[in-house]
């Protein structure tokens, strides 16, 4: 150990686990996605390329995912807000009449267009409920806090054609981040909350302080590296440690919904996960914890597991909200 208290461990081969399904098995032994360098804060064009590279497969990675899905999907426009409103072809009867709003993940600069729509259908599979899925404004063009503020439109927008406890505010990664941030300034700016959140792996610290961010750095073969960079470029300039950038040091009294937290034994975000539990849970709120064993970042794309993390997703909506 250091002056400091940190402790040095030794190189370490880690073995794909015995303890998950063969799908998931063969999901880890394929090894790491590649991951490579961020361009600078100020290479505007880097990262406009890195997003028109990237949010194409973003769309195929959840192509098998759909396959057999299906679903009715119409391209709207709220003010200036492009949404995808995806309704199954058989929304569950325990949802019916109910909607999801959906933030879609990428990193807080990846996602939009087929991307969007992508997850967002996902998301409406996950659930079997009528889905809002915001192609939100994003870096670098749109620096914080445009996301927000696009997301926070639609969710007006759901207001109006739907009493507060029928939506669900959700969303998978950065768009963990972005939802629970929604939650917390509707409430800021007086409007009614929705009946409940979903946080799938969310990104709710931008200042990646959590422990997972070094215990688990490598070993999840999803998010490689510190998201740091991005996070810099989504925040242009303003403090990491505003609740409506690191929603997990905001103030969840009085009033936050039931909240669905969900992450992996792998999962880099897994101390996100964790500790926006225990500051729910502080504040008096219900809120469900769901760590599966061996996951990475988003999941095995199709294993058992996946299949098990949807059962519950729906068991929880069912349950809050009418």
């Amino acid at each position: 150990m250091t002056d400091d208290g940190a402790l040095h461990v030794p190189a370490r081969t880690i073995p794909v686990p015995t303890s998950v399904s063969d799908a998931a098995r063969a999901v880890l032994a394929a090894g790491p996605l590649g991951a490579g360098e961020s361009p600078a804060l100020d290479d505007h064009a880097g990262w406009r390329e890195l997003a028109a590279t990237s949010n194409p497969m973003i769309a195929m990675m959840f192509e098998p995912r759909l396959a057999g899905f299906a679903a009715d999907v119409e391209e709207i426009t709220l003010g200036d807000v492009p949404v995808y409103r995806i309704t199954p072809a058989d929304v569950r009867p325990a949802v019916a009449g109910r909607a999801y709003l959906d933030v879609h993940g990428g990193a807080l600069h990846l996602g939009a267009g087929a991307a969007c729509r992508a997850m967002g259908t996902d998301a409406a599979r996950r659930t079997g409920m009528a889905t809002w899925s915001v192609d939100y404004r994003m870096p670098p063009d749109h620096p914080y806090p445009a996301a927000l503020d696009d997301c926070l439109v639609v969710y007006r927008a759901m207001l109006e054609r739907f009493d507060p406890a029928a939506i669900v505010v959700g969303g998978q990664s950065a768009g963990g981040n972005i939802a629970a941030a929604l939650i917390l300034r509707a409430r800021d700016e007086g409007l009614p909350l929705p009946g409940a959140a979903v946080l799938i792996t969310p990104e709710v610290d931008l200042t990646e302080s959590g422990d997972s961010f070094r215990t688990n750095l490598g070993v999840d073969t999803m998010l490689r590296k510190s998201l740091m960079p991005a996070n810099l470029l989504y925040a242009g300039g303003h403090d990491l440690t505003d609740p409506y950038l690191s929603p997990l040091f905001g103030d969840f009294a009085p009033g936050y919904p039931p909240t669905f937290l969900q992450a992996g034994t792998r999962d880099l975000f897994l101390s996100n996960a964790v500790r926006m539990h225990r500051a729910l849970r502080a504040a008096g709120v219900e809120a469900e914890l769901h760590v599966f064993e061996a996951m990475p970042h988003g999941g095995f794309f199709g294993a058992p597991e996946d299949a098990d993390l949807d059962r519950e997703v729906r068991r929880f909506v069912d349950a809050h909200g009418r």
